[in-house]
């Protein structure tokens, strides 16, 4: 572990809900108005505040900043003095298409932060993207299409039932049991939902009937380490409702989907099949250049075949999700989670300062 005190900053992102505001900042901008803001559930604050209280734990001088969505938010990280920032954004003023621009601009500015850089999250949040590249690398996901505004961009061979979603957003974000389609009528329907919802391609892909398996991972490169496979069962679900995993399964807790599904451990998978999930998801961790922490969501078909569904970098670090929840699987108390990720980004800097050195001699 890293020995040294460290002055750690956790940014973090707020957005403006005020219409009013709002409309004022608009009207007064003198580029274009952007697309639609996500719909993202804005997490819970024992996330930052849990990891705030275990930097404390580590002997670290941990403190908050706030990215409000303003240039002057921007001005001031610029002038932030910490040893390192532990990077908890996951948008720019609401936009989480933005997400890449505020870790490269953590780049540019030469501080040191924990995560995925610029380059991961680009290709992990365009799920399209990212589905090409896992099948260069012979890595299995489903089969695809992808349209916006009547434009077919990419396609397989594809067969219904199919499911579609927002091709740039994540956290299950227009997903609902809307989201598979049995015919061209509804597909057609649900594009169209995507497209005006969200002004996002729309990525029409073949439902892999399953269980939803989650590899984490901590490291980065070659130093890596597939936690206990997490399972979010879907088994109990109304019958007709499909077994996916909605934005009211993962997050709407009043709802009867969230409260007859819930994570565990995956204790009832054969060593053959645990290796086939946590190779996969390693291979996919890899492809995507991902580091420090993330997880990679899986679908285990009743044939034993796996396929990567979509790869997470910076996912949620709250202790009752389900990264803390394999951490702690693999004997980690959350404070020891939190201290790998910190130890993970400073031997990246501290490796990256040697090999500069080295170069110059």
């Amino acid at each position: 572990m890293i020995g040294a005190k460290l002055k750690i900053a956790l940014l973090y992102d707020v957005w403006n809900e005020d219409p009013v505001a709002a409309a004022a900042k608009e009207e007064s901008a003198p580029t274009p108005k952007p697309r639609k803001k996500s719909k993202k559930i804005k997490k819970e604050k024992t996330d930052r505040e849990e990891i705030f209280e275990a930097l404390q734990k580590l002997g670290h001088e941990p403190s908050y900043f706030e990215l409000d969505g303003r240039p002057q938010s921007l001005h001031g990280l610029a002038k932030c003095d910490a040893d390192l920032i532990f990077n908890l954004t996951e948008s720019f003023d609401g936009d989480d298409t933005k997400e890449m621009n505020v870790v490269a601009y953590l780049d540019l500015l030469g501080l040191r932060f924990t995560g995925a850089g610029p380059h991961s999250i680009f290709l992990a949040q365009d799920k399209a993207v990212a589905k090409k590249i896992f099948s260069f690398h012979g890595i299995k996901t489903p089969f695809f299409a992808t349209s916006y505004r009547g434009r077919i961009e990419h396609a397989h061979d594809i067969s219904f039932p199919l499911i579609v979603k927002p091709s740039w957003e994540d956290g299950s974000i227009g997903i609902d049991a809307g989201a598979v389609v049995k015919n061209v009528k509804e597909m057609m329907e649900r594009v169209q939902y995507i497209q005006d919802e969200f002004d996002s391609p729309a990525l029409i892909e073949e439902y892999i009937e399953g269980r939803e398996i989650y590899a984490g991972i901590l490291g980065s490169y070659e130093r890596t380490q597939v936690l206990p496979l997490v399972e979010l069962d879907l088994s109990r679900l109304p019958e007709g409702t499909p077994r996916i995993a909605s934005y009211d399964v993962k997050f709407e807790k009043n709802t009867e989907v969230y409260k007859l599904t819930k994570s565990n451990i995956a204790e009832d998978l054969n060593e053959e099949t645990v290796k086939k999930l946590s190779d996969t998801a390693l291979a996919a961790y890899r492809a995507l250049k991902l580091r420090d922490y993330g997880r990679i969501d899986m679908r285990l078909a009743p044939n034993g075949d796996v396929y990567v569904i979509e790869a997470n970098p910076n996912p949620w670090l709250a202790s009752r999700q389900e990264f803390a929840m394999a951490a702690k699987a693999a004997g980690l108390s959350y404070t020891e989670m939190i201290g790998s990720i910190i130890d993970l980004a400073m031997s990246r800097y501290l490796n990256a300062s040697l090999t500069n050195v080295a170069a110059m001699h």
